[in-house]
């Protein structure tokens, strides 16, 4: 098939129209974020090629009235061949150069996605493929040698938590002497996450994941029955609310990160219970800096 237009009037057009973007705005109003949003950008890490979801924004100025999408995607583009040590490392390349080509002063870059995790079970030794979720919200400023980037990285898991409220009044109904296996309760789903920000030296993803297995009974999905009864009974042995879930991560992080980053570097944790016996469910968050956690 023909192509309806010539590549001769093509290049006429580019060399007579206007760059419409780069015209003045009817209203000169800067714009601190705007860009494209809900894309997939596939990011090569040791990992392998990993899938994430995109959020690139940079600042617009007053008398600018659009950014040129098509060199946002052309940045995507440009970096799909090359491999990344960390997911950081990936934000920043990307937020750079697409900061660059808008002639932006500052950019964010934020991505969604889930990482391989390779598990084994405690009782059967049996292996099982399972993801975390990870996120990073990167924040740029600055030009050239004088860029600099604050980032926020985030890693979440599933695991389980038993409620200690109904276990404490069967213990007080059925409780006999000498017994040490912990009494029944209800059982949630639950999904906890816990994301670092500061300037400069950050945790690895790695780090964040270790603060999150110290602190809570992480489940997955290849458990053989011995497997599956070795956890449902450490859940009940150590119960747990979601704000348990979330003080013992918090706890976690002050001893692993207290002294290795500054003491206001902020922490948010955010867990949600999926409760089996209520038709709510149940969310805790909580936001501090190291230092406040490290001096309880």
């Amino acid at each position: 098939m023909k192509p309806f237009i010539s590549p001769q009037d093509h290049a006429r057009a580019l060399a007579e129209s206007l760059d419409i973007p780069q015209q003045q705005p009817s209203f000169a109003l800067p714009i601190p974020e705007v860009g494209i949003c809900g894309k997939t950008v596939w990011v090569r890490l040791p990992e392998g090629l990993i899938p994430f979801t995109a959020r690139l924004e940079v600042n617009l100025a007053a008398q600018v009235r659009g950014i040129h999408m098509s060199r946002m995607e052309e940045v995507v583009a440009d970096l799909y061949e090359q491999e990344f040590a960390d997911l950081r490392e990936y934000g920043l390349q990307l937020g750079r150069e697409m900061m660059a080509r808008q002639g932006a002063s500052t950019g964010r870059v934020r991505l969604t996605g889930k990482l391989p995790l390779i598990r084994t079970a405690r009782v059967s030794g049996r292996q099982s493929v399972d993801s975390i979720a990870v996120s990073l919200d990167l924040k740029l400023a600055g030009q050239g040698e004088e860029l600099q980037s604050q980032a926020m990285l985030g890693v979440g898991v599933a695991h389980i938590t038993a409620c200690p409220c109904t276990q404490a009044y069967n213990q007080t109904l059925f409780r006999k002497e000498d017994d040490g296996c912990p009494l029944p309760t209800h059982s949630q789903r639950s999904q906890t996450t816990l994301l670092l920000q500061s300037a400069g030296l950050s945790p690895t993803i790695a780090e964040l994941l270790a603060c999150l297995e110290d602190a809570l009974h992480v489940t997955q999905d290849l458990l053989k029955r011995a497997d599956e009864a070795q956890l449902v009974y450490l859940s009940h042995s150590l119960p747990q609310f979601a704000e348990d879930a979330v003080r013992e991560v918090a706890r976690r992080a002050g001893e692993r990160f207290g002294r290795a980053l500054p003491p206001e570097t902020l922490v948010v944790i955010e867990s949600l219970s999926l409760e089996s016996i209520h038709l709510h469910d149940v969310c805790c968050r909580l936001e501090t800096t190291l230092a406040e956690i490290i001096t309880l």
